[in-house]
């Protein structure tokens, strides 16, 4: 999604889901193409290809489905280097929480809101926010404020 204003780039969100059975599979491809998407804008707005030097909002949303495949333990191989902590033991549901952390804290992202949702109450749209700096309040005033200063 993109917010335009008077020819400027105010905000773009990427939106991004995962649902099961196998999380494994593509996980590394969700984080490939966010980071991707980081690199290309911020590489445009460098180079000067839009909004005159005014920093746009990138916003990063992620809804992960909430069932036992995505909070199970995954197992770690450490054939080479080891495995830094805070993966050791953790679910994908765990890892997409820590991603989304990393995005915000490492610039690529102004902010990131990460929600989990299982499928069958998901469709009444009912969720849960696993992190509460990754919530979808905080993520919408961030965007709110920034949104207000092109205003």
């Amino acid at each position: 999604m993109l917010v335009i204003k008077n020819g400027h780039l105010v905000a773009a969100i990427e939106a991004k889901s995962r649902v099961g059975p196998s999380f494994g599979n593509n996980f590394n491809n969700r984080t490939e193409e966010a980071m991707g998407s980081a690199l290309d804008l911020w590489t445009a707005y460098r180079e000067g290809a839009f909004n005159a030097g005014v920093q746009p909002f990138l916003g990063y949303f992620f809804m992960l489905e909430d069932c036992d495949a995505s909070i199970r333990p995954v197992r770690v191989k450490e054939p080479h280097f080891k495995v830094f902590p805070e993966f050791v033991g953790a679910s994908y549901m765990k890892r997409y929480e820590i991603f989304c952390r990393k995005l915000v804290l490492e610039r690529h992202y102004t902010s990131a809101s990460f929600i989990t949702s299982e499928s069958e109450t998901g469709l009444n749209g009912a969720y849960r926010e696993p992190a509460n700096d990754l919530s979808f309040t905080i993520f919408l005033k961030s965007l709110v404020s920034h949104i207000g200063a092109f205003a």
